[in-house]
């Protein structure tokens, strides 16, 4: 196995050595590695720097692309919640294929294990890696917005008694904020999205304690609200984007809200 720590030391340069769909290869293993040093460590940096320079050609960054869509069927859940990172830097960098939006749709909201961290397994972050490649395909200008936004609904409105704890809330809350900066989207589906969490959380009485779903979907969606008011940073070091239509979202989000906290 090369030694992915020199070469993140090295600038990422390309070992001369080794061709380069078995360096692709290999670091397609290291993202998908139950270790966490291996998967979340060198090989990680690398992959990013290379896609971002474009070391490894178009082709092979659509093959790279395929092999992660497929991980989403994957049995572990290792190799399932570092495939949309990867993808995700696909995205980042113009690579695009309906097909990975289709494969991402079909298990985002499927997801059950929900863990952040795992001392065995290291970061996990089914919810919070997933929130990065919505936010990537919803700003996409091949991907429909939308299909976002109700995925994002669905995710919180999926059953689950995992609680939040790694800030997940934050980061989907801030990848569906991201979605709703685009100008193309209509005032309609701005906030038609909402509606299933309205239906879904307003059929049942609030029980205590507070169920783990509702209480990840309202801390998600009192974020989203600072940030339809205060606008969401593309990066931290970018001004603030103001969401399009965002009073319309702050007023879509208190109306949930409040049906919820008065039922």
């Amino acid at each position: 196995m090369i030694d992915w720590k020199s070469v993140e030391a090295a600038d990422c340069a390309v070992p001369a050595d080794r061709p380069m769909d078995d360096l692709v290869r290999e670091l397609s293993r290291a993202l998908g590695d139950p270790d966490p040093l291996v998967r979340d460590g060198a090989p990680y940096t690398v992959l990013a720097t290379w896609i971002a320079r474009r070391v490894i050609e178009k082709p092979r960054r659509l093959e790279l692309g395929d092999e992660m869509a497929a991980r989403f069927t994957d049995p572990r859940i290792e190799a399932r919640t570092f495939a949309p990172l990867v993808l995700d830097m696909l995205v980042g960098a113009g690579d695009f294929k309906a097909s990975w939006v289709d494969a991402f749709a079909r298990w985002y909201p499927a997801e059950q294990d929900l863990r952040g961290y795992d001392e065995t397994l290291g970061w996990l972050h089914a919810v919070a890696h997933g929130a990065d490649l919505l936010a990537g395909f919803g700003l996409h200008p091949e991907a429909e917005p939308v299909r976002m936004l109700d995925l994002a609904a669905a995710r919180l409105t999926a059953p689950t008694d995992h609680v939040y704890d790694q800030l997940e809330d934050d980061r989907l809350a801030r990848a569906i904020a991201r979605v709703l900066t685009r100008t193309d989207l209509s005032e309609a589906d701005a906030v038609g999205w909402l509606d299933p969490i309205a239906d879904r959380f307003g059929a049942d009485r609030i029980s205590t304690p507070v169920p783990a779903h509702l209480s990840n979907c309202l801390r998600t969606l009192r974020l989203l609200y600072i940030l339809a008011d205060r606008g969401v940073r593309p990066t931290s070091e970018l001004p603030p984007e103001p969401l399009h239509h965002g009073h319309a979202v702050k007023s879509g989000i208190a109306t949930v809200l409040d049906g919820i906290v008065r039922r």
